[in-house]
């Protein structure tokens, strides 16, 4: 074959390669922001700073992360929302962002923010101290049915996802008198189970994982529809109580973002959760991947929004 045939078949091969394999847009800027209103070391900073060391390269892009506290997460939105939308700002989200913005009423809420993209779900969990009677969640909630006020329960503020957790179960259950007894840290909420004090405790499998990986807690059920990897714990739904209420972690922006940057973050993202290195550190936090693109995700806060507003009326904590 000449030079010139072999030149041609080469171009053409080269082509061809450039059609099966779908481009990464370039990311339009070097350098982006993402905010969190989490401590360092908590929930979202943790998952923010895991994952950059992994999406920087995917996206080209170099991640700064910023602890912007206060207010429940009310300052974060208002550095986020007037922050141009150019792609170099952006909020790692869960349900706080929704409940801060019913409950306080900050001059930026939810609704001045545009979700980009769902990464994961939390599951949230039953605890229970590893000496404990308790072997299910059932025997705690027959316990408590059974002996009016004398059942103990723990959980978080009123405002948080264990506390609609524990009265969706009371209801489903019919428990009509126990103790629940709110903390404001997930920590304290944790040694009153280890003492003994309650029966059990609701929260997140990384607020209590040395714990578990110690021995010294036992979880009684999730609140997911299907069983958590490695968690060996079956769900409040199997055990005959059809309570599911997961955490979401997502990333939203400022409103206005361009179809360019929003596209970045859907090709990014499923790129990243199939990285066996990082697949790791999340399977070893107990998260669950769960991506949505912004078509999906924007109906589902949205819905998410309309749930806790309607939850925290019947309970009477707005009108």
């Amino acid at each position: 074959m000449s030079r010139k045939k072999l030149l041609f078949v080469f171009v053409v091969v080269a082509f061809v390669a450039t059609l099966s394999v779908p481009a990464f847009a370039e990311y339009p800027l070097k350098t982006v922001k993402l905010i969190t209103h989490s401590s360092p070391g908590g929930g979202t900073d943790r998952f923010l700073r895991q994952a950059v060391g992994y999406l920087g390269p995917i996206m080209g892009v170099d991640f700064v992360v910023e602890n912007v506290r206060g207010g429940s997460g009310a300052k974060a939105m208002a550095a986020l929302a007037p922050a141009a939308p150019d792609g170099g700002t952006f909020y790692g989200s869960t349900p706080t962002y929704i409940n801060t913005s019913l409950l306080s009423k900050p001059e930026y809420t939810y609704k001045d923010l545009e979700p980009v993209v769902c990464v994961f779900l939390d599951p949230m969990v039953a605890y229970t101290a590893a000496d404990s009677k308790f072997k299910t969640l059932k025997e705690a909630v027959d316990f408590a049915k059974n002996n009016p006020g004398k059942g103990t329960w723990g959980t978080g503020t009123p405002t948080e996802l264990g506390q609609e957790i524990i009265q969706r179960l009371k209801r489903v259950a019919g428990v009509n008198d126990v103790n629940v007894v709110s903390f404001e840290g997930g920590g304290d909420l944790m040694l009153n189970v280890l003492s003994g004090r309650l029966d059990f405790g609701m929260g997140e499998p990384g607020e209590i994982l040395s714990q578990l990986q110690e021995g010294k807690l036992r979880i009684l059920a999730t609140f997911t529809d299907e069983e958590v990897k490695g968690l060996g714990a079956p769900t409040a739904k199997s055990q005959g109580y059809d309570v599911v209420l997961t955490k979401f972690r997502g990333i939203v922006g400022p409103k206005g973002l361009p179809a360019n940057v929003v596209k970045a973050w859907e090709d990014a993202i499923p790129k990243l959760l199939a990285l066996p290195e990082y697949k790791a550190i999340y399977e070893g936090d107990y998260l669950i991947p769960n991506f949505m693109p912004q078509k999906d995700f924007k109906p589902y806060v949205e819905q998410r929004a309309a749930n806790i507003e309607a939850y925290f009326k019947e309970i009477g904590i707005i009108k």
